[in-house]
């Protein structure tokens, strides 16, 4: 039973942090349980934000379960009848290995845990993470903000009616690097949300007031937030593979929900791309963000105008 201080929003941050304490304890995953985040256990947490929510609690969690588990080592060392060999032991798949070959010895996580337990073994620990090297001279522009960085690639083509400023997006690549992923499948939907999020940020999302200085687009209604309607046509995300992260993360894991956010940025680069074709090439298109319809369009008339 786990309780971290990471806030779980739909991310698979609980998810990880199970298999992180289910891979150092040699347990598996349906061995594993996350109770509820509360600031009664885990008081003082971290803010759930940059990303940071499985480097933080992940590195605390697999502190913690490294702790048990070496409690556990040496009390079986010492405990059960004709000893163990200490140096090698592991767990794995349920059970404690000790020693190789014809002295190999298995005992089940049951049985150790009950064991333990019975000779008054404590079977709890927390664990805490601090990211290291970090720190930052807001005064004078100094330091190191970030552990790491994360870097990515997309490719973006377009389709657009010059006349009405409508635009469709065909298809999107995507490489994008996580470092030695965590969870493939929900780092490659976090890489799929986050660039969906950063292309209606750039192609939909705008702010409008009024005259008296009111938000008026203030709800769904007014404002444009992507949906899965406009998913592009082909979607295609892989996950840098063969780079783990160069400095000492969870098992050199690189952050994933944030980061992808900025490749968004390739849609509105087509368009604009899109857009400077109605000149030859020979005119760079004025194009704000959000690159709505209407700009599309007001663009498309201005880079007409220019050509004559």
């Amino acid at each position: 039973m786990i309780n971290h201080g990471g806030t779980e929003m739909g991310q698979g941050l609980h998810t990880k942090i199970c298999q992180v304490v289910a891979r150092e304890l040699g347990l598996d995953l349906d061995s594993v349980r996350i109770s509820a985040t509360r600031t009664d256990k885990v008081p003082n947490t971290s803010p759930t934000a940059a990303s940071s929510g499985a480097d933080l609690n992940g590195m605390a969690a697999r502190d913690a379960a490294s702790k048990l588990r070496e409690r556990l080592f040496e009390f079986a060392a010492g405990h059960f009848e004709g000893g163990l060999d200490r140096e090698g032991m592991r767990l794995e798949h349920g059970m404690l290995i000790a020693g190789i070959g014809e002295s190999e010895r298995r005992i089940p996580w049951g049985e150790l845990v009950q064991t333990a337990y019975l000779n008054r073994v404590s079977l709890s620990e927390k664990g805490f993470y601090a990211t290291p090297l970090i720190h930052y001279n807001r005064a004078k522009g100094q330091g190191r903000p970030f552990y790491y960085y994360a870097f990515g690639a997309a490719v973006a083509e377009v389709s657009l009616d010059t006349l009405s400023g409508e635009y469709l997006v065909d298809r999107v690549d995507v490489l994008h690097d996580v470092g030695n992923s965590l969870n493939p499948a929900i780092d490659i939907g976090q890489v799929e949300g986050g660039f969906i999020q950063g292309m209606g940020w750039l192609t939909s999302e705008e702010l409008k007031w009024n005259a008296k200085g009111v938000l008026v687009s203030d709800g769904p209604a007014t404002y444009k937030t992507p949906t899965y309607g406009d998913l592009p046509k082909v979607f295609n995300v892989d996950l840098l593979e063969g780079h783990p992260n160069s400095m000492a993360s969870l098992y050199r894991s690189k952050a994933v929900g944030e980061p992808p956010f900025m490749l968004g940025m390739c849609v509105w680069s087509a368009l604009r791309d899109a857009l400077a074709s109605l000149a030859d090439y020979r005119v760079s298109p004025h194009l704000d963000t959000p690159a709505t319809p209407e700009r599309v369009m007001l663009a498309a008339n201005a880079i007409r105008n220019k050509a004559l």
